[in-house]
């Protein structure tokens, strides 16, 4: 693993960053998450597999509480996220999330874009937005293009605009749900290029893909997700050449065959 280069602190050097503990969620009668327990560390990068359906963006939408868990308790940082009274901005302030979708505003160009959340949550003065904005369009390859507007930008260029907002919040952990999966093929190597210098350099990561190869490169920890369960949990190794369950092995023989 690489060493974490992040300034995020838990209250106790080897307490998790993240812990889930007995994590349920249900739409009406739909148990979509049926018992998640696991711990994430500061400068982890894990990756989540499962075919469709089997809970990996609702339990990533459960972390930084765009869905509220039905029961369990997930605790960030020292913090019960799931607690009444916890402060869910907060919250998403130090712990970023890229999706499919980029997400981005048509009428404003890249930096303005990634200006804005820096300028209304964490209250930066515009001229400081707009200097964080330039570093991290840059930091994603995109210093040229800081003038462009969405509809000037490739997909890939767009999802890496993406990265660079939620990388202004300075974020203590990222969250990735299949940010490459709404990609054409040539343009997802750019998004993921970003994705694994995030990684050499530290940064906390939890990430939904079906990109096998980052997968095998990038990961410390390989999750396997199926009905809302943990069925496999180790390193890329061990998921992806030794796999204890048969539901993994066919999977992994699958998507990689």
């Amino acid at each position: 693993m690489a060493a974490s280069t992040n300034t995020a602190a838990s209250p106790q050097a080897d307490e998790p960053i993240i812990r889930i503990c007995d994590l349920h969620k249900s739409f009406g009668e739909t148990k979509v998450l049926n018992g998640i327990s696991l711990d994430i560390h500061k400068g982890e990068v894990v990756v989540v597999l499962g075919p469709s359906g089997s809970g990996k963006s609702t339990f990533l939408r459960c972390l930084n509480r765009l869905e509220q868990p039905t029961s369990g308790h997930i605790f960030f940082e020292g913090q019960d996220i799931c607690a009444p009274k916890a402060d869910v901005n907060d919250i998403r302030k130090r712990m970023g999330m890229v999706f499919q979708q980029f997400n981005l505003f048509p009428h404003l160009d890249a930096v303005h874009n990634v200006m804005l959340a820096q300028e209304k949550v964490l209250h930066r003065s515009r001229s400081e937005a707009k200097e964080v904005a330039l570093k991290e369009l840059a930091r994603v390859g995109l210093a040229e293009r800081s003038d462009y507007y969405p509809d000037e930008l490739s997909g890939g260029q767009q999802q890496r605009v993406a990265i660079a907002r939620a990388l202004s919040m300075e974020p203590h952990v990222m969250l990735f749900d299949e940010a490459t999966s709404a990609l054409d093929p040539e343009l997802v190597r750019g998004v993921l290029d970003v994705m694994r210098e995030l990684a050499t350099g530290g940064m906390t990561m939890v990430v939904v893909t079906h990109e096998m190869s980052f997968a095998r490169d990038v990961a410390d920890r390989v999750i396997f997700m199926e009905g809302g369960v943990i069925v496999e949990d180790g390193t890329p190794e061990q998921v992806f050449e030794h796999p204890k369950s048969e539901r993994t092995r066919a999977f992994i023989g699958q998507v990689t065959g």
